[in-house]
């Protein structure tokens, strides 16, 4: 587009085969600024840059209505728009982080992150009004605004010490878990209704509870999951945490236990899905499973050996697809039913299945790994190449027993030793920046799959997304 397009007669040419109004096009051209390497002067033209292209794409059609010229000019000016993102984050990252977060004396989730740098860089990400809009539609008729979101993302995570910082953030325990942790000290447990936590002598055992879609993940489940692991991890009564999926209602797996099915696959079409799921997911819940829950007043990172943290025992029943899969590459271990398979249908979801790509190889190797995310190959846990996943495999009516005696045996030889061997383990196969950098890459990555048109035709292909309800 870049190459085809750099003349400025071309480029009006482009837009204006699109039925843009000539003054407009010739503004919105001449309007590309140069940057100063001052932040204020450099936030102040590419905001008035931004707004003009907004301006100039709100002349155009809805996006599913739009003709071949319609959509070339749409994609052309995203493009320069982002063209100008990149170039004012690689520039002025460090600065912009450090007036979110106060020089880094604030703690600040993504899901906030990304409101308050809509305030302090108009038109950097979309405003708080664009995204009400844009999540009323189906993900086909989205403009993909939050695929500015990744870029922001991107560049902060690429910056080591910002990167740390928005690490340590997600690593927080949720505002509601302090109030929680009293309930559960009385009740023994707490219903949080996608999810619920419960002791059961040495160990809180996190149940997820998504019925009615064989308890999939989506945006109802993300804060529940995540406060209830928070609860399980700070509950010093117990020594070991475990994941388990509750019993479902679907007429062929009616009172089973589930794992997981994944990410909603019909909330991804319909468009319920944000682009931030999937960091509330692997930077949040997931990664205090690994990492353990951080405390303001320290760095989360190993050698500090800061974080609250609690071996993970994985309970799967008769399948963990897609994220639920995932979860259990930061397990301790895992248990599994007999009949129970492992599938990551990254293929035919079209997206990157979270760490999977950095984790799954040191399981699996990198041929049986490339197979299962880029083929969807499905390993059966009762299989020689399940055993490199599961640690224990047993028939299903024996899973209560044996997960009793896991819960034991991890914890009869102390839990100062399992927690510093894990730590062991993290420091040598990923330390915090590794998962860092990984996450800076995933962010651009994820973007463009999540708006793809690739991501649309897969879900009507292979999940008939069209016809589904829930």
């Amino acid at each position: 587009m870049q190459s085809n397009f750099s003349g400025t007669s071309n480029q009006a040419d482009l837009l204006g085969n699109a039925g843009l109004v000539s003054n407009d096009v010739n503004s919105w051209i001449t309007a590309f600024p140069k940057l100063r390497n001052d932040f204020a002067f450099d936030s102040v033209v590419c905001s008035e840059f931004w707004n003009l292209s907004k301006r100039l794409r709100g002349q155009l059609p809805k996006k599913i209505a739009r003709n071949p010229n319609e959509v070339a000019a749409s994609e052309f000016i995203h493009h320069k728009e982002r063209e100008l993102r990149e170039h004012f984050l690689s520039v002025h990252v460090q600065e912009l982080y450090g007036k979110l977060t106060n020089s880094s004396s604030k703690f600040l989730r993504v899901e906030q992150l990304v409101i308050e740098a809509a305030r302090v860089a108009p038109g950097l990400v979309p405003s708080a009004e664009a995204l009400v809009k844009e999540r009323e539609l189906f993900l086909k008729e989205k403009e993909g605004l939050e695929i500015d979101h990744g870029i922001l993302l991107s560049h902060i995570l690429a910056h080591p010490e910002s990167g740390r910082h928005l690490c340590h953030a997600m690593l927080l325990p949720r505002a509601e878990t302090l109030d929680l942790s009293d309930r559960l000290a009385i009740d023994g447990s707490v219903d949080l209704g996608a999810a619920c936590v419960s002791k059961a002598g040495k160990a809180s055992i996190v149940e997820l509870r998504n019925p009615k879609t064989l308890n999939a993940l989506d945006e109802t489940t993300l804060a529940p999951l995540e406060a209830a692991i928070d609860l399980a991890i700070l509950d010093s009564s117990t020594e070991v945490a475990v994941l388990r999926g509750g019993p479902v209602e679907h007429p062929k797996y009616a009172g089973r236990r589930i794992f997981s099915a994944g990410i909603n696959l019909t909330h991804l079409y319909q468009g319920k899905i944000s682009f931030l799921f999937y960091f509330q997911h692997v930077m949040g819940y997931e990664n205090k499973m690994l990492r353990g829950v951080a405390r303001n007043d320290a760095s989360p990172d190993d050698l500090s050996r800061s974080t609250i943290e609690k071996p993970w025992i994985a309970v799967v029943e008769t399948f963990a697809i897609g994220g639920g899969c995932q979860h259990l590459l930061v397990m301790d271990y895992v248990l599994a039913d007999a009949a129970a398979y492992l599938a990551l249908p990254a293929r035919k979801e079209g997206i990157i299945p979270g760490m999977a790509n950095l984790r799954l190889p040191r399981f699996t190797g990198d041929r049986l790994a490339r197979q299962a995310i880029m083929y969807g190959r499905r390993i059966n846990c009762d299989s020689p190449e399940g055993s490199l996943i599961c640690d224990e495999v047993t028939p299903a009516d024996q899973i209560d027993s044996a997960l009793a005696q896991i819960v034991e045996n991890l914890t009869t030889s102390g839990i100062v030793s399992a927690v510093g061997n894990r730590r062991q383990f993290r420091v040598g196969q990923e330390p915090l920046d590794l998962f860092r950098q990984y996450l800076a890459l995933f962010a651009k990555e994820q973007a463009f799959c999540h708006f793809s048109d690739g991501l649309i035709s897969n879900l009507e292909r292979y999940w008939n997304a069209q016809s589904r309800t829930t």
